[in-house]
């Protein structure tokens, strides 16, 4: 029987040492893998938003160039009204994914083209679906290297807001307090879950945007008269006190619980 003194066989040092190099680098072509999961979305956003600016993309985001194109764009929407809501919804979620400014003017683009109550809808569907790109890119891509610069205070916000993540969502959703793209990047941080984002985006953003599209649904009559259209005095004391009053009413689960929390007083 022959006997294989060579040390090239699968048992050997060899074939052990080669066995572990097969697994050095697949545990390297994972990590490369994993790492450009994370890289490309985010120099995707990157280079989306330097576009913007490069092409002067902004251009097209004027109550003037609604006006000059509201008759085109009406045809378009009277021709083929399925395809015509699909481009929109594409153009405003990827507007809001790559953090482009203009959203209140295609909010009100919205109302021209689509109507209040149609409008609502495809805006606030919109705006949800690319804001959720949005915060899965900085979740999935800058949340732990964004958890681990920042310190041990952001654990304990995190810990604080996760007890009731859905009604402090709300609030900021309701309360136009912060740019809307940083409501979607903070709560990747703090790690807020997909669920209680998307749902706090979509019922949290319907009132603010009900009022900005059913304003943009009058735009035509005022383009017909003459008339120069107005974006100030929309959010009016009186609109931003319900918005604050809508807020509240999401604290009241909160309220709920530390109440509930509290030792009873002993007799």
């Amino acid at each position: 029987m022959a006997i294989d003194l060579s040390g090239t066989g699968s048992s050997g040092p060899q074939g052990a040492s080669t066995g572990s190099t097969q697994k050095e680098q697949e545990n390297v072509s994972n990590t490369s893998l994993i790492s450009a999961k994370r890289v490309v979305p985010v120099l995707a956003i990157a280079a989306g938003f330097a576009a913007f600016f490069i092409f002067d993309l902004g251009q097209y985001l004027t109550l003037d160039a609604l006006r000059d194109n509201r008759e085109w764009l009406q045809q378009q929407v009277s021709a083929n009204f399925v395809v015509a809501a699909l481009t929109f919804i594409a153009i405003y979620a990827a507007a809001v994914a790559f953090s482009f400014p203009g959203a209140t003017l295609m909010s009100l683009a919205g109302g021209l083209l689509f109507g209040a109550v149609f409008g609502t809808g495809i805006v606030v569907l919109s705006a949800t679906i690319g804001a959720t790109i949005l915060f899965l890119v900085a979740k999935t891509a800058l949340g732990d290297g964004l958890k681990k610069r920042a310190g041990p205070w952001v654990a304990k916000l995190q810990d604080g807001f996760k007890e009731n993540e859905l009604s402090y969502m709300l609030v900021l959703r309701l309360v136009p307090l912060f740019p809307f793209f940083v409501v979607n990047l903070v709560p990747a941080l703090l790690g807020v879950s997909t669920r209680n984002f998307i749902l706090a985006t979509f019922f949290g953003i319907m009132p603010g945007t009900a009022v900005y599209v059913t304003v943009g649904a009058g735009l035509g009559a005022i383009f017909d008269s003459g008339n120069e259209p107005s974006l100030t005095g929309i959010l009016s004391p009186e609109l931003i006190a319900g918005l604050i009053g809508l807020a509240a009413l999401s604290l009241v689960p909160v309220i709920y619980k530390k109440l509930q929390q509290k030792p009873s007083a002993k007799v």
